[in-house]
């Protein structure tokens, strides 16, 4: 009888241990007013992959919306994206000293696919190695992004966060809307 209950709590120690080494170490969500890291990531738009980095400090003095999500022509994912191209003016100020970056860990040519496919009217950019979601805080499972969002205002500290965005609610999308405008000075359209 012993000799089973050894092996029962090895068995059951092992498992635990092979969980452990799958599930990611909780990581650390950037808080509000921490001033956002600069980050140099390939980039795409409907146009094509971009020749240059996007890059944070390329739009320093404007609010720069950062969306990760977790994997390019998903269900959630598309959800997200076509309700940010459709309500593109509204939310985003129609690009008007608002950028939005779309993040995830797929290759920039699917990313531009993608967004020619959708006519996405913003950036969408490419973490592969997930040190931009690292530092952030939006590392999902299985070397994807997990949805969080962050905006990050003319002074370059972290102005909102929504971990995680609530992609099928559409209170998040006037949230968001409400918080971009929040940071933008009044002769932007506030």
């Amino acid at each position: 009888m012993r000799q089973l209950l050894i092996a029962a709590a090895l068995v059951c120690g092992s498992a635990a241990a092979v969980h452990a080494q799958a599930t990611p170490p909780a990581e650390k969500i950037i808080e509000i007013a921490a001033i956002a890291p600069d980050f140099a990531l390939p980039g795409a738009t409907r146009y094509g992959v971009l020749t240059q980095p996007v890059r944070l400090s390329d739009f320093a003095g404007k609010t720069v919306v950062v969306a990760f999500f977790p994997k390019a022509r998903t269900r959630g994912c598309t959800i997200q994206m076509q309700a940010y191209r459709d309500r593109y003016e509204e939310i985003f100020n129609s690009g008007q000293d608002v950028i939005l970056i779309a993040v995830s860990a797929d290759a920039p040519e699917e990313l531009a696919a993608w967004a020619k496919d959708a006519q996405f009217p913003f950036l969408m950019a490419s973490d592969k190695d997930l040190k931009l979601a690292t530092a952030l805080g939006a590392v999902g499972r299985g070397g994807l992004t997990n949805r969080n969002l962050f905006i990050v205002g003319p002074d370059g500290k972290i102005a909102f966060r929504a971990t995680p965005f609530r992609e099928i609610d559409a209170t998040a999308y006037q949230e968001l809307a409400a918080e971009i405008k929040r940071t933008l000075p009044a002769e932007s359209g506030n």
